[in-house]
């Protein structure tokens, strides 16, 4: 399409039902305009929509500049990692009692299971003296600046649901990310970034697809921006043959006048988007080469780490995970798929699959918590680590028929969320589960009670932070639903 046509279709937007609406009364635009008097200190939420990353002012003095969130796509089990229940070592072998089966859903259970123990052994480390299994020998030796929370559930038992809830709020797709909330409060310390970068590994993407990074119905702006970390981290970055830096720039300024007269004339804020979009792209073009070239590290920090340069691994992510922090982006995902231990075969075996997996990422997390201490960044980095939810502390089997391989099933009733840096106690765990890791049973949260944690280490009230759309004013921490900040864990 060259640049008549664009302008041509834009004026045919004009005349589409979305277009009517932003100019009518009752537009959401008016209603965002309207709401602001709740925002900041009282005052209007002055988003500039040429400069739609600047950052602003938040609630109060934050604990966290900025996240790293490592999500174990599939979800890690509990009872293998961080969750030490003796008391189920003795149930080991045994038919499930059929008081844990009734009224439960399960994903692939039938029948009655046999209960199943921890198949690694625990044992307590650090001054804290946190119980932690033999699978995480590097992330030991950071034991004492990780804050546990043992007691997280959800209401969802499928992995692509229940990581949306994780992550947006709501199990349905169309809501912000939590990464995109915090963009759009925050903005970004790096103009020549996006604020919200995404890098994935283990060979998928997360089984709930982009909308866990999606911006929902902030500004498309506020969404993850997906990167790799081989080759060029964004396709198309670069110029195409022919086209010089000049240019492309002479292109973009002419672009740039048309959009700047379209939104004039139509009114349509994701027109400023766009022209904020063209224009990170520019100058990413620079940046974003710089920024994802581990290649300029250290032999040192590459052993640290366990990278290799240009393949995609989860070590390759977090040490550009410690990168992109250096350079003020504000909020880094990392998803690593390949956590969903059912035991059908080698891969999900919890005595195979698992052990692989807790191998690939124990010493790049460990190093990436050493690495942002030593340079002064974990104060104000707000590390996680979760899955989606957790796993039954029963045997899985299929059409109940015991299977070869050792899995476990979804259990969406515990799991545990770890966090570390950025304002939460250090070496502290909060919340139990029952005597066999079945259900959170002591000090239960919630995906709604962690965002709302998450939003106040970041600066924010999660009841006033808020957005309108559909005729509510909508949060991250939801507005149909309880939430609480977790205090306990905030130093």
């Amino acid at each position: 399409m060259n640049l008549f046509q664009q302008l041509q279709h834009d004026r045919v937007q004009h005349l589409t039902r979305r277009h009517f609406l932003s100019q009518s009364a009752l537009s959401l635009g008016a209603l965002w305009m309207g709401s602001q008097a709740d925002s900041l200190f009282g005052a209007k939420l002055q988003k500039d929509p040429a400069a739609p990353l600047a950052p602003d002012i938040p609630h109060f003095a934050p604990k966290a500049k900025r996240v790293i969130y490592l999500h174990m796509a599939g979800a890690p089990s509990q009872l293998e990692l961080f969750d030490y229940k003796p008391e189920l070592t003795k149930y080991d072998g045994k038919d499930c009692p059929q008081e844990f089966l009734d009224g439960k859903q399960f994903a692939f259970i039938q029948g009655v299971p046999k209960m199943l123990g921890s198949q690694y052994p625990f044992h307590q480390a650090g001054k804290s003296g946190q119980w932690i299994s033999d699978r995480m020998p590097h992330l030991e030796e950071m034991i004492d600046d990780v804050c546990f929370i043992k007691s997280m559930w959800s209401d969802q038992f499928n992995h692509g649901p229940a990581q949306l809830l994780l992550h947006t709020g709501s199990q349905i797709p169309g809501s912000p990310s939590a990464g995109a909330w915090a963009t759009y409060g925050l903005g970004s310390e790096n103009q020549n970034l996006p604020g919200f970068i995404v890098l994935t590994s283990g060979g998928k993407n997360p089984d709930a697809g982009k909308s866990v990074w999606g911006s929902g119905y902030l500004p498309s702006v506020y969404q993850g921006v997906q990167c790799r970390s081989q080759g060029d981290p964004v396709l198309y970055l670069g110029n195409p043959d022919g086209v010089s830096q000049k240019l492309r720039r002479r292109t973009l300024d002419a672009l740039n006048d048309l959009n700047q007269h379209v939104a004039a004339e139509i009114g349509d804020p994701e027109t400023m988007t766009r022209i904020a979009q063209y224009e990170m792209a520019f100058r990413m073009q620079i940046h974003a080469s710089d920024a994802f070239d581990i290649s300029q590290e250290s032999e040192a920090v590459h052993q640290a780490y366990a990278t290799q340069p240009g393949k995609e691994s989860f070590a390759n992510n977090c040490l550009l995970a410690r990168r992109l922090a250096e350079r003020g982006v504000r909020y880094i995902q990392l998803f690593d798929w390949g956590w969903d231990s059912h035991g059908t075969n080698d891969q999900t075996d919890l005595r195979k699959g698992f052990a692989d997996k807790c191998r690939q990422i124990d010493q790049p997390i460990a190093a990436l918590l050493k690495d942002l201490k030593q340079r002064g960044l974990l104060d104000e980095t707000l590390v996680i680590w979760s899955g989606e939810f957790g796993r039954t502390p029963m045997r899985e089997n299929r059409g109940g028929v015991e299977m070869r391989n050792v899995g476990r099933d979804h259990s969406p009733s515990a799991y545990t969320l770890w966090m570390a840096g950025g304002g939460v106690k250090p070496g502290f765990s909060y919340g139990e589960t029952d005597p066999i890791g079945y259900e959170a049973a002591v000090d239960k949260v919630s995906a709604h009670d962690f965002h709302a944690t998450l939003l106040t280490l970041l600066g924010f009230d999660h009841k006033r932070f808020t957005y309108p759309f559909s005729g509510l004013d909508q949060r991250l921490s939801n507005v149909t639903k309880p939430s609480r900040v977790v205090k306990d864990v905030i130093a």
